[in-house]
């Protein structure tokens, strides 16, 4: 089974050697790497340029948001498979790949999820935040639940069939992705019960409360987006459900 693994960034050069790093250092053979840059205007390129053997496929060029840089990965990976690693991200260990192409095969899934912990931006061994993603059950994103999109990993048929990521949305076309490859199309998937990537606090959505208020506005368009009706509560039990991270260290 190919792999292919997309990282996005823009203005990165603190972080990106570390994400590249995580990514070649595994031991699964067979990973299509992919870059997406959006034209940074620091070193990013120039770290990018150092591992240009080991990397796939290159772009770099200006593009209209995160999403729309995720598109252009997608698009471009001839993978059986693809997760999405951004460039502040890494993988907690050099077997994630192969543990996970291990699980989907196993259970002949078409998509997988795990856990992931958010870390220090200086220190990536120090959590600050445990996201237990616990195994899933139809109905549950109604109740608020949603996987980590960073160990999130689909056949790339799905998003051939059902598309990739809205650009309509700034911050929520992930979690809109996920609901509707995995609530609406029902999309079998596989729990990884182990930690499989490390975080760098700071995500675009978890950035300022105007931000939160945000991406709560953009989680109920997913679901108008996709003709669905969501629960009662679920844009209040989504940002509660995340408060049990932070007494999970």
């Amino acid at each position: 089974m190919k792999v292919s693994i997309i990282t996005i960034a823009y203005n990165s050069e603190g972080t990106i050697e570390d994400t590249i790093k995580s990514v070649i250092a595994q031991d699964y053979s067979n990973i299509e790497y992919i870059i997406i840059d959006g034209a940074s205007k620091d070193a990013t390129m120039e770290i990018v340029d150092k591992y240009k053997d080991q990397i796939a496929i290159v772009v770099s060029e200006p593009d209209k948001g995160i999403y729309d840089a995720m598109n252009k990965g997608v698009q471009r990976a001839t993978g059986d498979l693809v997760g999405i690693l951004n460039s502040d991200d890494i993988y907690a260990d050099n077997q994630v790949i192969s543990k996970v192409v291990s699980k989907i095969k196993e259970d002949n899934s078409d998509a997988l999820y795990a856990d992931l912990v958010y870390v220090d931006r200086d220190d990536t061994n120090k959590v600050t935040r445990k996201w237990i993603s616990g195994a899933y059950k139809e109905g549950k994103f109604k109740k608020g639940w949603m996987p980590p999109h960073p160990t999130f990993f689909i056949k790339k048929e799905w998003y051939d069939q059902f598309g990739s990521y809205s650009t309509e949305l700034k911050i929520s076309a992930d979690y809109e992705c996920m609901l509707r490859m995995v609530h609406k199309n029902k999309a079998k998937l596989s729990y990884l019960n182990e930690i499989i990537t490390k975080m760098r606090v700071g995500g675009e959505s978890n950035v300022s409360i105007k931000n939160r208020l945000k991406a709560n506005k953009e989680d109920r368009m997913a679901w108008k987006m996709n003709g669905l009706k969501a629960g009662t509560f679920t844009s209040i039990r989504k940002p509660l459900s995340k408060v049990g991270q932070f007494l999970k260290k």
